[in-house]
């Protein structure tokens, strides 16, 4: 590996290359095609990237394991933090090699969020073609253009990387899928805030028990503090044990939300932060007239009138 600054999930042709292209055009043209999203925040947990770009969530199919998995994998102290993300709208081709035609496709790769996302599709022209899964699909088109497999569900522009061609395009079954991609640097100060912000959290229940999720969202709700994303995921500690991921419409900087991360951590086994950062769409935050920083500090300052008495 080359002293890349950026680590993106690679090869070369991938959505989240053309993430990285968005996120840092000076740096994309030496940005290292991490073999995996574990690789990419490997490199960047070891210093030997600045900055990883890893898929996130998508519009259709939901979140995405690998990076879930990678980042609950360092310790909580690793200092990995997400500092933006962004939105890449998804478009599928069929992509062949030369002189291939739709008939002769018995064999077609992908990576398993592409299949799903193109599944009436191959459905309803490819039947009996062998669906292949692969780590992404810039891959996939790796590995048609090496006589791998006939054809590959891959992003456009990996018709030009791979020098294949498309047989077919616009394949997705949904226009105007989107995939969310987040930046990771390791050691970041944290963004300022915008007023158009996320926060990043995985928490972890002392037990699963009767209120324990009501416990949980009360945090955020008496505090005025909308959640745009919460997920249960294995914590792979055993059956039944899972922990929460959660984005909440809130900046560390303002007080309804770092009140609301200590009261998470007197009430949760554990509390992970994943930072604070704008939001690709910029869509401002609702805060209610009881939950911006004025309402704390007059509700603070009675406080301290009553105590001096």
């Amino acid at each position: 590996m080359t002293s890349a600054q950026i680590a993106y999930l690679g090869p070369a042709g991938t959505f989240t290359e053309q993430a990285a292209r968005q996120w840092a055009p000076d740096d994309a043209a030496d940005a290292w095609p991490a073999p995996s999203v574990p690789a990419a925040v490997e490199a960047l947990r070891e210093g030997r990237v600045r900055e990883a770009v890893v898929p996130f969530e998508n519009s259709v199919e939901g979140s995405v394991p690998a990076t879930l998995q990678a980042l609950l994998d360092g310790s909580t102290d690793d200092g990995v933090r997400i500092i933006g993300e962004l939105h890449v709208e998804v478009q599928f081709s069929l992509l062949v090699r030369p002189g291939t035609t739709l008939g002769q496709v018995r064999t077609v790769a992908s990576h398993p969020h592409a299949f799903a996302q193109t599944r009436d599709w191959l459905s309803a022209r490819l039947p009996q073609a062998q669906q292949v899964p692969e780590s992404s699909t810039a891959r996939a088109a790796q590995a048609v253009a090496e006589g791998g497999y006939d054809a590959a569900v891959a992003a456009p522009g990996a018709a030009t990387a791979y020098r294949l061609v498309p047989a077919a395009e616009h394949i997705a079954d949904r226009e105007g899928a989107v995939t969310r991609f987040v930046v990771l640097r390791r050691g970041a100060a944290l963004p300022a805030p915008t007023g158009g912000d996320r926060t990043t959290l995985v928490v972890l229940i002392w037990q699963n028990r009767p209120g324990a999720l009501l416990e949980l969202l009360e945090q955020f709700a008496t505090r005025g503090i909308d959640l745009s994303r919460l997920e249960s995921r294995p914590t792979g500690e055993g059956l039944g044990e899972y922990c929460f991921w959660i984005d909440a419409d809130a900046h560390l900087s303002e007080q309804r939300m770092r009140e609301a991360l200590t009261g998470l951590r007197r009430t949760c086994r554990e509390v992970r932060f994943l930072g604070s950062y704008p939001r690709a769409d910029g869509r401002a935050a609702e805060v209610p007239p009881h939950a911006d920083d004025d309402a704390y500090a007059e509700a603070q300052g009675w406080v301290e009138r009553l105590t001096r008495g």
